[in-house]
């Protein structure tokens, strides 16, 4: 239950992520729950793993917004290239070129894909809460002016800025947050 919890926000994520694109939320929902349910179920049946698969925010997010809405693919273009780099990722795997590939990069650089993934979406929550702006004359990326804080909306960013103000309070909203969620 747990498990399920914690991974079915990318049931309705994935679909409106992917929407933005120009692709059918309807099938996109679909897909996710089928990739999700085959996934694991191979997880299990095939490794003896007790791990949950699911499709990420990462890619889904690059694909949205770096490769169709910022290069001007196609989505279908685009969803072909995926599924391609997918048969061949299915081939490095099987000939173990991909273990090492993986065994060849160094362990800091390993750490920074995972915060370079995570502060892109990031952005693109910024970006999409009004918080970050692109200043056409420049080309550049821009934090908003303070006239735009009056926006009832950004209220939501009182808490976590209070409990960012200081590492006493970030472990105290820490703490209460994991209260709360028990």
């Amino acid at each position: 239950v747990t498990t399920f919890l914690t991974m079915a926000y990318i049931i309705v994520v994935n679909p409106i992520t992917l929407a933005q694109a120009g692709v059918p939320a309807e099938g996109v929902m679909i897909a996710t729950c089928l990739a999700a349910a085959i996934g694991s179920l191979m997880m299990g049946v095939f490794t003896n793993y007790p791990f949950a698969l699911a499709p990420g925010m990462g890619l889904n997010a690059f694909f949205v917004f770096s490769v169709v809405l910022g290069m001007g693919i196609e989505w279908p273009t685009a969803l072909a290239a995926v599924f391609v780099s997918g048969a061949l990722f299915l081939v490095l795997t099987l000939t173990r070129a991909r273990e090492a590939i993986v065994n060849a990069i160094p362990l800091p650089l390993k750490h920074a894909i995972g915060v370079g993934i995570g502060l892109f979406i990031a952005l693109i929550g910024l970006k999409s809460a009004g918080l970050i702006v692109h200043h056409p004359g420049t080309g550049s990326l821009g934090l908003v002016e303070a006239r735009y804080f009056e926006d009832p909306n950004l209220t939501a960013l009182l808490p976590p800025g209070a409990s960012l103000a200081s590492v006493g309070l970030a472990l105290l909203g820490l703490a209460l947050t994991g209260l709360l969620v028990v």
